[in-house]
């Protein structure tokens, strides 16, 4: 028989990512996903099919991670084998204007998860989608043993989820795994992430859509690699025998002026013409560089990223060009041909709404 998953924040960016991936597996996937006035699931609506349908492997549930009665009855009625926590309040500033939520829906929801599974007296494997934002401004590069220092309610709540996972992992006996995941960037990643940012208003700039971009701190560096890559990595975790907790990056850096740097030679546009800075974006406390020590994650599960920063920024580039209408430049789409990926649908590229993952 086949195995079966259970996905929080399936309509974010990972969550598509992995719902791909599992299908291609075999799995039947079960996503969870916040009720709306409006669609929000325009990054999985390729994958779905009418559960009339003979064959049917997605099923979608309405819920909300800081309803606990609800999670519950849900995983008690799936049991799934596996169970990917991806869903969060996942952006790091607004982290800062809405703590609160942050702290229950990033904090308290991984809580009300694994009690749920102890409750339930489950077997099933459970992945916590931790943060390299935790590491805050501790020495880079950073492992499995750096201590954490987080530097936003977003980082903090991280923190809280990370230690609640191994707390049921070793109280209760649960397998349950921290994948601690540095930046990962795709097309469709949120319009509000800085990568996405960038790529989105250098098309609307060539459309002649936009006069300017608008940006905060250009110092901050960052470990940044290709999402679809960095959901394997989570599903091999939680192929292994004994559950552990997992570093996953590139093992470089690049500050965001480096990206906007790349991205509008790329594009053929001198950046300084059209970014400006916004203090409104700047962070009460920062965090300046976060590289990935991958050394365990390439050691135990053989994983390792192919896509450079250089590709990184083309595919974004060439995707968000595509979606305006315009003529790709190429490199995006020959740098997936080069790894064995293929070129991601149009009508994927501008999602709205939806939870990030």
């Amino acid at each position: 028989m086949s195995k079966s998953a259970l996905i929080t924040g399936i309509t974010g960016q990972d969550g598509s990512y992995l719902t791909e991936f599992l299908l291609s597996q075999g799995y039947e996937v079960h996503g969870l996903i916040r009720r709306a006035s409006t669609f929000n699931t325009s990054r999985i609506d390729h994958l779905f099919v009418d559960l009339h349908e003979p064959g049917a492997r997605l099923f979608l549930y309405h819920g909300d991670l800081s309803d606990g009665t609800q999670v519950s009855n849900l995983i008690y009625n799936i049991k799934p084998d596996e169970i990917y926590h991806l869903g969060a309040q996942s952006h790091v500033r607004v982290s800062f204007d809405m703590p609160e939520y942050t702290g229950n829906i990033t904090a308290l929801g991984t809580t009300r998860l694994l009690e749920a599974i102890r409750k339930a007296g489950m077997k099933c494997k459970f992945y916590q989608a931790s943060s390299s934002e935790m590491f805050g401004n501790t020495p880079p590069p950073q492992n499995e043993d750096t201590p954490f220092c987080p530097r936003s309610p977003y980082a903090s709540a991280k923190v809280y989820a990370y230690w609640m996972t191994i707390n049921y992992r070793e109280g209760y006996g649960l397998f349950a795994c921290n994948g601690i995941l540095f930046n990962h960037e795709s097309p469709r990643r949120g319009e509000t992430f800085v990568t996405r940012k960038v790529t989105r208003a250098i098309a609307h700039i060539l459309a002649g859509k936009q006069q300017y971009l608008y940006l905060g701190n250009l110092k901050a560096k960052r470990d940044w690699g290709y999402a679809p890559e960095y959901v394997e990595a989570m599903w091999l975790m939680l192929q292994q025998e004994k559950s552990d907790d997992f570093v996953t990056g590139t093992g470089e850096a690049h500050s965001v002026k480096e990206f906007v740097e790349e991205s509008f030679a790329y594009a053929g546009l001198d950046w300084e013409k059209y970014v400006r800075i916004d203090p409104r974006y700047f962070r009460p406390t920062e965090t300046e560089v976060l590289i990935a020590d991958a050394s365990k994650v390439r050691r135990r599960l053989g994983w390792e990223p192919k896509v450079t920063f250089k590709e990184l920024v083309r595919i974004m580039v060439d995707a968000d060009m595509e979606a305006l209408g315009l003529e790709p430049l190429g490199e995006g789409r020959a740098a997936l041909a080069r790894h064995g990926l293929n070129m991601l649908d149009r009508a994927l590229i501008n999602p709205t709404g939806g939870m990030e993952g």
